[in-house]
């Protein structure tokens, strides 16, 4: 019988100490060879239907770990072309309430609208800044720079008195922290970090009824039936979320689908309580050679003030962190280990 240890051990043969997935995650060997067969198919001259479908079950699997209907899920390349849709969607003049220093992909959109007014407030004080006549609240689940987890209820809540709509990126947290995108208005993730996809998918999941999102970015792919969409303008969008696709990247989304299948398996509350364990033992670790991390409970990403410039010299010694503002920053995924964690602690210690 197949363990959690067992089933990941056998996924992955990582040739370094990689701690490094709040920038991109490992990818599964399930995943490496369907990208092998991939590229064979297109080597060979098959048909593409096998790739298609990849695209169609990486849909339904993220809108069984999202808790939505696949109806309402559409798939594009990134967490900033789904921004730039959200904000199409305001009026001129809307209010757009986000986190100081969010994630780049996040906001950048709203800003280069030109006629919203962004405000920016710090994190912990989201959900008290919303106010009458603010039209949407944009923010991560989980803060990139140093892990710091949004109160996505009080965030709701309070949206839900003023009549403002939720735009929540799940990207630092799909794959460890349960997504509930039946909560919010529009959810979106990227699928190469903390999914284990390779880059160039994203997800956004819609409410039922498309919210005020216009399909700006429709393609052929964008049709109900996509391939008698390809000439002139699209006679009938999709009844669905896929209305808001772009055409995929093929590869991408049949490595994706495999990704997801194994993070399914695996179960997002058994990789939340192994991630959380080691960043655990690193915070402890941490406090025992003096230094604090920045105040992130409950999070798997580790930023530590001062060590940033360390990164250099512990990518060469073969573990893979990041430095983000001067910060080191650790991040602890189901492929790590406790002696991942002590290496790290013994390359830090004095």
């Amino acid at each position: 019988m197949e363990t959690f240890e067992s089933l990941v051990r056998a996924e992955f043969t990582p040739k370094n100490t990689f701690l490094n997935t709040a920038s991109s995650g490992l990818l599964p060997a399930r995943t490496v060879t369907a990208l092998q067969e991939a590229a064979l198919i297109r080597a060979e001259g098959r048909p593409l239907d096998p790739l298609f479908e990849d695209v169609e079950q990486s849909r339904a699997a993220f809108a069984r770990l999202a808790g939505v209907p696949v109806t309402r899920v559409a798939a594009g390349p990134s967490v900033s072309t789904h921004s730039g849709l959200v904000a199409a969607s305001l009026a001129p003049g809307a209010e757009v309430l986000t986190a100081e220093d969010d994630f780049t992909s996040v906001v950048n959109p709203f800003h280069t609208r030109g006629d919203l007014k962004v405000r920016a407030v710090p994190l912990e004080r989201l959900a008290d800044s919303v106010r009458p006549g603010t039209a949407l609240v944009a923010v991560s689940a989980a803060q990139s720079a140093d892990g710091r987890i949004a109160d996505l209820p009080a965030l709701r809540e309070a949206a839900k008195a003023h009549g403002a709509r939720t735009y929540v990126d799940f990207s630092q947290a799909a794959g460890w922290l349960p997504v509930d995108a039946q909560s919010y208005d529009y959810t979106v993730s990227t699928t190469f970090k903390w999914l284990l996809g390779p880059h160039g998918a994203a997800f956004l999941a819609v409410p039922e009824d498309f919210g005020d999102l216009r399909p700006v970015l429709a393609g052929w792919v964008a049709g109900e039936i996509p391939w008698d969409s390809c000439y002139g303008p699209v006679a009938e969008l999709a009844h669905s979320a896929r209305r808001f696709d772009v055409s995929p990247a093929l590869f991408t989304y049949t490595g994706t689908r495999r990704s997801l299948e194994l993070l399914e398996e695996l179960g997002v509350d058994a990789v939340r309580a192994h991630d959380l364990a080691l960043a655990d033992r690193f915070r402890a670790g941490l406090a025992a050679l003096g230094h604090a991390p920045l105040p992130a409970p409950g999070s798997p990403i580790v930023s530590v003030p001062g060590l940033g410039l360390k990164q250099p010299e512990l990518s060469a010694a073969g573990i893979e962190v990041s430095n983000r503002a001067g910060n080191l920053r650790a991040s602890f995924h189901l492929y790590n280990t406790a002696a991942d964690v002590d290496r790290l602690l013994d390359a830090l210690s004095p």
